[in-house]
């Protein structure tokens, strides 16, 4: 869990090593030079997702406005009774291709009309946090819920045709968090396993979902190793996307990541309508000869 609040740790440091400047203290230079490291190191760590790191992927729009595709990646808490102003994005996004995060019954039932717009929905309902539903309008070669941790924690993989006529895939994953009770080991597999489903495919390749991990994690630079991922976060700054209730303590776990062969047209996060989480939504195109020339 110190992955986690690395923002956080430089800060206090930095903090302490100003505030202590004009007290006279013992081994004031060795309390220094621990707070001056502590503050270095943990700025190294989060370095490229700040707007000073070199970008990873570019951001230009599809040769054709028809091409883009719309994604939308939201944990919509399943206590969360706010139901209407979900809709309302829903609504106005239009996403092509949507992945929604602790859906109960009451959320199934609540987002039933916007769900019957999508020819293709795949759901796993659950009252433990976990349900999740995929839904796209796109065509579709194969979709499948898959456990890759051996739990009950789901994950999607599918086979979509883009509006070009290329096939990629689509893997959305919800891990479940390190936190007391839960194994890390089970999220970092989960988190490994979709990262070798990328690496054995030939077809361009596209990962979202709430990773309950955030971005600058060994995990997640493991992830995007395995998969040969690039990361639209790198050189734009954090995004972060959770805890939308308590500014301070944001952190980048909703990730997206891409294959080089996947266009970036934008990516962006959207409003709070009372989840911990922000909705994070992504546009994106894969052109007819699968390479979007986004990065060396």
């Amino acid at each position: 869990m110190w992955d986690f609040p690395r923002v956080q740790i430089a800060g206090v440091a930095l903090l302490a090593l100003f505030v202590s400047l004009p007290f006279t203290v013992s081994l004031k230079p060795l309390l220094s030079t621990v707070f001056v490291a502590v503050t270095v190191y943990q700025g190294l760590q989060i370095f490229p997702y700040t707007p000073l790191a070199q970008t990873e992927i570019d951001i230009a729009p599809a040769p054709s406005p028809d091409e883009e595709m719309t994604l939308l990646s939201v944990n919509v808490l399943m206590e969360n009774e706010r139901h209407d102003d979900l809709i309302v994005i829903l609504q106005r996004e239009n996403p092509d291709v949507l992945l929604l995060m602790e859906t109960d019954e009451a959320w199934n039932t609540a987002l039933s009309n916007v769900l019957s717009r999508y020819p293709t929905v795949e759901a796993h309902i659950a009252d433990d946090h976990y349900g999740l539903i995929f839904a796209t309008r796109l065509q579709t070669a194969r979709v499948e819920m898959l456990w890759p941790a051996g739990d009950d924690t789901p994950a999607i993989r599918a086979v979509l045709t883009s509006p070009s006529g290329v096939d990629f895939n689509f893997i959305g994953l919800h891990p479940r968090p390190p936190v007391p009770g839960n194994k890390t080991e089970v999220r970092d597999k989960q988190i490994k396993d979709a990262a070798l489903m990328t690496q054995s495919s030939e077809r361009p390749t596209v990962v979202m979902g709430d990773f309950n991990d955030v971005a600058w994690s060994w995990t997640t630079k493991r992830f995007k190793d395995y998969g040969d991922l690039l990361e639209p976060r790198v050189g734009r700054g954090m995004i972060s996307s959770f805890h939308a209730d308590y500014p301070v303590m944001r952190l980048p776990i909703d990730q997206i990541f891409m294959t080089k062969d996947v266009g970036l047209v934008s990516f962006r996060r959207l409003e709070n309508f009372g989840s911990d989480h922000f909705p994070m939504a992504t546009t994106v195109f894969v052109a007819q000869d699968k390479r979007a020339d986004n990065a060396d």
